[in-house]
């Protein structure tokens, strides 16, 4: 099987997918259903509902890394990044880091196997300061709601079966080569990582969009997903103002299965173009 890669300097960069989740086109807003729909249909999209999962695999400078790692079949959600990583030719155990952009389930579900174990032992898992705290808060919990109680808890649950392989951040290079860059909004911590070296960059978005033929024309458009709907529309126009000026090439969770992109603007709209 062959996945989408890149090469970035000394790093091959290797999207793997996951599978899919559902997500109804009314969990989003500031947007009206028709023109999200519009969207989606003139993309060719065949099924709306639908969001792809990548995860990417990261490899060069001695390291195995993966940023995220799927929804690992929560909620029956995903679950193929275990057999893809192998069909990429890397197993388990050869995995040294983990970059998380977050830890929502579709996200950090991957980590734990079916008996609640670490599904990759040798790795250190790496994660915004502010992400670990949010989710460990107890005053959070108690106001969150009954969907998002269980995102609280499983969250929870990872954090502490790597406890003592994880290593918290709050800006800078987190990795030789590879930066975190703030992009609050979705999540209290949520993360992209930009990949830097030979003179070729990369930046891995993490959840700027989940719809992205939809969020990318529309960048108001936010998702019930995000904790705070305002900050998290006005970090992805910043972005994507940054991203199409600078011709800096994406890669994101839900960016399709081409996994990488370039974003262009013209005059005061932006659309997403897959890289072939």
């Amino acid at each position: 099987m062959k996945f989408p890669c890149r090469q970035v300097g000394e790093f091959s960069v290797t999207a793997i997918s996951d599978g899919y989740l559902s997500a109804s086109l009314d969990l989003l807003a500031n947007i009206d259903p028709a023109c999200a729909s519009a969207l989606q249909e003139a993309a060719g999209v065949s099924d709306p509902s639908s969001i792809h999962i990548n995860c990417y695999l990261v490899r060069g400078r001695g390291r195995t890394i993966l940023i995220d790692a799927g929804a690992g079949g929560f909620k029956q959600w995903g679950g193929k990044l275990r057999d893809n990583i192998a069909r990429a030719g890397v197993s388990p155990l050869e995995i040294d880091s983990i970059l998380l952009t977050h830890a929502h389930p579709d996200h950090v579900g991957g980590l734990i196997d079916a008996s609640g174990e670490v599904a990759f032992p040798n790795a250190e898992l790496v994660v915004h300061r502010r992400e670990v705290a949010f989710w460990e808060d107890d005053g959070n919990l108690s106001q969150a709601g009954e969907r998002a109680r269980g995102n609280f808890l499983f969250a929870r649950k990872v954090f502490a079966t790597y406890r003592d392989r994880m290593r918290t951040f709050t800006d800078g290079e987190v990795l030789a080569g590879i930066g975190a860059m703030p992009l609050p909004g979705h999540t209290a911590g949520h993360s992209g990582y930009r990949l830097e070296s030979g003179g070729h960059s990369l930046l891995v978005w993490g959840d700027i969009v989940h719809f992205p033929h939809i969020q990318i024309a529309r960048p108001e458009a936010s998702i019930a997903f995000d904790q705070d709907p305002q900050l998290s529309a006005s970090t992805r126009s910043r972005l994507l103002d940054v991203v199409s000026s600078d011709h800096l090439p994406i890669a994101g969770m839900h960016l399709g299965e081409p996994g990488f992109a370039l974003i262009e603007r013209k005059g005061k709209a932006y659309r997403v173009c897959y890289e072939t």
